[in-house]
């Protein structure tokens, strides 16, 4: 054993696994239990939630094991620095984690409920939603952090403990999103009037929301401002838009606040902070770039600042081919918000069986960890915590609050049953298999860590409007419907086809953030910017990629194309440069899909002939959706609906740049997507020959030359792989990889042909 953090990862610089145990959850004799069974697992770290709610006594002291040896925090971090482990605190001052009022104590809530939040139309929910911003739960969150930072501080990284990175609250705007009930409170909206008054005038506020009459003072905002917590229809959009940009700012205004409290309190800077983004709803990751767009903000320089680390949640089960693009959208769109050398990865990390409701319901395989956690080492990311790995019981409250159970947490006395180490310390059938793939991860660490993925042919635009969906007004159809058209369209476009045909076509897209009009200035023409268009898109966005696309940038549109700004007024500038008139508008006037799929009437696109052959090689085919386009000249048809020969794909020069336009949901097949790509003059880095569909390859690289390719099987099927680089194989011979399983390949540059490692550790 060790007593020392001179062997301590380093979350700014290393590739760091670590395990979430709960030491409050467990008997402190069966804390070395817990601790050898994660060394022996293969993580180089613990993380663990510090809870108010758990710390709290009922005199209003807070005990860090004086009183209750099960909450001697000083003694567990001990434990961890003594076998090597380092730790990533979490002491919220929310932690979620099932506990009851989300972690924080019941004291604040008690003495305060004016912190907690009024809803759409004046109501009030029963969740723990509060004003992270109101003075009195600032006040009483400082007082938690006086008492539990300085207690990590003294064993942080940089004093010779373990600590090394703290994290700040978690999941931030999670509750008011899954409840869709934003903080409406009446000191919130005077803010937000004010802000938007001071930002745009008071007569760009009147225009907007149609109050004030035309004496508009900023001082009437008290006796006007609650009213928008029922805007009407020709308010709901703009409202819409104005909130989820004002809590965006206010989300980062709360985390540079606890940011400055924690360095303020003794740690130092060379530990960083991180950030917890929610997002996965119904066993999918599909919905999780909503939680990027809520906190994007708080791990920039407006928020915790450049020494913040985000990290994602992931809750999906195996790793399908359906839930394939949601998961690499998570991971690349997460990845475009950060700045150039900052970390990110994913701070929950789902390593159990799903059975979160002890129903025998859920059973995910064994390969689905080691399948997950190779893609997200793939797509870089350099720290990835197992959750949870250990589970444990929740502890009597030390008051009762006659709920029915009286305990911390609102699962019942055992928790994280569904662990590879269930609470009662036994280790579950797939603990071996996910051992060998973290072994395998951290034997090759450093290489892992310094092959970052390759600038790919082909990036995701992430326009980060498009997911500003957590809240609509309940009593507006046009709100649901401008939500409904968001979420069919937004990511990479309807049944996610696009991303899955860029990822399995070998094509490994990263993303590019699209939040602001001068999102492309710096954007290199030298590839192509696939983006899936809603009904909907920003009119300064617009602008920007028309005069990208005019200095030589190539985009791929794949979806029904934008007539609409974001507060529903006409916004056509995209299309009229282009040149192209798509379907008439239907009578709700926010959505242009015409031939839309509905019983007996399907639609069917063809490919068209071009200079005499077709456009792909390939029947008619069905799709979900189709609009019409009516064209110039200087556009090329690529395809036609079947029925009336109109076009709906084509291809269109402007400037020195091209635009393919698919207004049709193409299904994946090869031949359709890498004709497209082709045609803007994008290949994949690394060519891939397989027997089976669903083969993924992730070209990496480090700066002295070092070729690492992952190569990850999501399909069921046994797949033999062959690979390529500039018409020279990778390999000397195939790669015999098993359904849902992965494998790196490592090529040093005076090598020939490249090595294999075995999600197994097996070469």
């Amino acid at each position: 054993m060790v007593s020392t953090s001179d062997a301590l990862p380093l979350l700014s610089s290393d590739l760091v696994i670590s395990g979430e145990v709960h030491y409050w959850r467990l008997d402190p004799d069966e804390w070395s239990d817990r601790l050898d069974k994660a060394v022996s697992v293969g993580v180089a770290a613990i993380a663990t939630y510090i809870p108010w709610l758990v710390h709290e006594l009922p005199d209003g002291e807070f005990d860090f094991g004086r009183r209750h040896s099960h909450l001697d925090l000083g003694r567990f971090l001990a434990l961890c620095r003594d076998r090597g482990l380092a730790v990533i605190a979490r002491p919220g001052p929310f932690v979620m984690a099932e506990l009851k009022n989300e972690g924080l104590g019941y004291s604040v809530l008690r003495a305060h409920p004016e912190i907690r939040c009024e809803g759409w139309d004046g109501t009030r929910k029963p969740e723990t939603m509060i004003d992270y911003l109101h003075p009195e739960f600032l006040a009483a969150a400082r007082r938690w952090y006086e008492a539990v930072i300085p207690v990590i501080a003294a064993y942080s990284s940089v004093r010779g403990g373990p600590v090394v990175g703290v994290q700040l609250d978690n999941e931030i705007g999670m509750l008011p999103w899954v409840t869709n009930s934003p903080d409406l409170s009446r000191r919130t909206l005077e803010e937000l009037v004010e802000t938007l008054v001071e930002r745009d005038s008071a007569e760009a506020v009147q225009d907007r929301y149609g109050v004030g009459g035309s004496g508009f003072d900023v001082a009437r905002r008290q006796t006007w401002a609650p009213a928008l917590r029922s805007p009407n229809e020709e308010q709901v959009l703009a409202f819409h838009r104005d909130l989820g940009h004002f809590t965006r700012e206010r989300y980062a205004r709360y985390a540079a606040i606890l940011a400055e409290w924690v360095r303020e309190l003794g740690v130092g800077r060379g530990i960083p902070l991180l950030i917890n983004v929610h997002g996965c709803w119904g066993g999918r990751a599909t919905m999780f770039p909503l939680g990027i767009s809520q906190l994007y903000r708080t791990w920039s320089a407006d928020g915790a600042g450049p020494d913040a680390i985000p990290g994602t949640d992931v809750y999906i089960g195996d790793l399908t081919l359906d839930k394939l693009p949601g998961l690499w959208l998570s991971n690349a769109f997460l990845a475009a918000t950060c700045a150039p050398a900052q970390p990110f990865g994913s701070l929950e990390f789902e390593v159990g069986s799903g059975d979160y409701g002890e129903a025998f319901d859920i059973a995910s395989g064994p390969e689905a960890a080691p399948l997950k956690l190779q893609l997200a080492v793939a797509q870089g990311a350099s720290v990835v915590n197992l959750y949870m790995l250990a589970g444990g019981r929740n502890p009597m409250l030390f008051e009762a609050v006659g709920d029915g159970n009286d305990r911390v947490a609102f699962t019942g006395e055992r928790h994280g049953f569904a662990a590879p180490i269930d609470p009662e310390g036994c280790v579950a059938p797939w603990y071996d298999r996910m051992a060998a793939a973290t072994a395998a991860v951290r034997d090759d660490a450093e290489l892992l860590r310094a092959a970052r993925p390759e600038r790919p042919p082909v990036s995701l635009a992430f326009v980060v409007d498009h997911y500003m969906t957590e809240y609509h007004y309940p009593g507006s159809a046009r709100d649901a419907q401008f939500v409904a058209d968001l979420e069919r369209f937004r990511g990479t476009g309807s049944r996610e086809v696009m991303g899955r045909a860029l990822i399995v076509g070998g094509y490994a897209p990263d993303a590019v953030l699209l939040d602001e009009a001068g999102a492309l200035d710096d954007l290199d023409v030298d590839r192509v910017l696939a983006l899936a268009p809603t009904p909907h898109l920003d009119g300064a966005l617009q602008r920007a990629l028309v005069g990208w696309v005019r200095k030589g940038g190539r985009l791929l549109l794949s979806g029904v194309l934008p007539t609409l700004n974001m507060i529903g007024r006409p916004g056509t500038t995209l299309i009229d440069e282009l040149g192209i008139q798509p379907g008439v508008t239907d009578d709700s006037g926010l959505h242009t899909m015409t031939y839309a799929a509905t019983p007996g009437r399907t639609p069917f696109v063809r490919p068209a002939d071009v200079d005499g052959s077709p456009a792909w090689n390939g029947a008619e085919v069905a799709v979900g959706f189709a609009q019409p386009l009516t064209v110039g000249q200087e556009s090329t048809v690529l395809a036609r609906l079947a029925r009336s020969g109109e076009p709906c794909v084509v291809e269109t020069p402007l400037g020195r740049g091209r635009v393919i336009t698919a207004a049709a949901d193409l299904p994946c097949l090869p031949e359709i997507w890498d004709a497209l790509l082709g045609r803007l003059d994008a290949e994949p880095s690394v060519s891939v020959t397989s027997d089976v569909r669903g083969v993924v390859v992730v070209p990496c690289r480090t700066d002295d030359g070092v070729e690492v390719v992952h190569v990850l099987n999501v399909s069921p099927w046994h797949a033999r792989v062959r690979l390529e680089r500039d018409g020279r194989p990778l390999l000397d011979g195939e790669l015999a990889l098993p359904g849902r399983t992965g494998a790196w390949l490592v090529r040093r540059p005076a090598e020939t042909f490249a090595r294999v490692r075995f999600q197994g550790g097996t070469s």
